[in-house]
């Protein structure tokens, strides 16, 4: 069986409106640069033709895909969240060791990560390391730039 799919329930409806949107309207978009095109005349050296087919195919890629993750998506349920120990779905605060910098994260699914917009995947390097800890717990995280630690400062909903 394949492997469950984590998602918020924000993270499923952005699923569902980007899998709507690509249907309805890029499709279409698409299938008109392929009309428009194909009336310039010789395909074999059409580059807008070209251009339009590998966009459709990216469109249609990337349909499958959310198609997909879609069946076998598992919610994360934010009534069982508990806020004693990191787990999928809880916020977090980090205290940075070395420069007392505070990150704010929510620990999410592969597929709703953003780093930039605080969202971090229980697979990250971060989002692992940080899994089943208590605050005031001490992390150590194996990070491009080296070694970091971290003391969990705040578990929240």
């Amino acid at each position: 069986m394949p492997k469950e799919i984590f998602v918020t329930e924000e993270g499923l409806n952005a699923l569902k409106e980007e899998l709507e949107l690509l249907k309805s309207f890029k499709r279409a978009d698409i299938a008109e640069k392929i009309r428009v095109a194909r009336s310039f005349g010789d395909l074999s050296e059409n580059s807008e033709y070209d251009e339009a087919k590998n966009e459709q195919a990216q469109v249609e890629a990337r349909i499958l895909e959310i198609e997909t993750t879609l069946k076998h998506v598992k919610i994360i349920d934010h009534d069982e969240i508990t806020t004693d120990t990191i787990k999928l779905g809880t916020k977090v605060k980090l205290r940075e060791k070395s420069t007392g910098d505070v990150v704010e994260y929510q620990i999410v699914g592969s597929t709703e990560a953003d780093p930039l917009g605080g969202l971090i995947s229980d697979e990250s390097p971060v989002g692992k390391a940080i899994l089943d800890h208590n605050v005031g717990d001490e992390v150590e995280v194996e990070t491009p730039g080296g070694v970091a630690v971290y003391q969990v400062v705040e578990i929240s909903k």
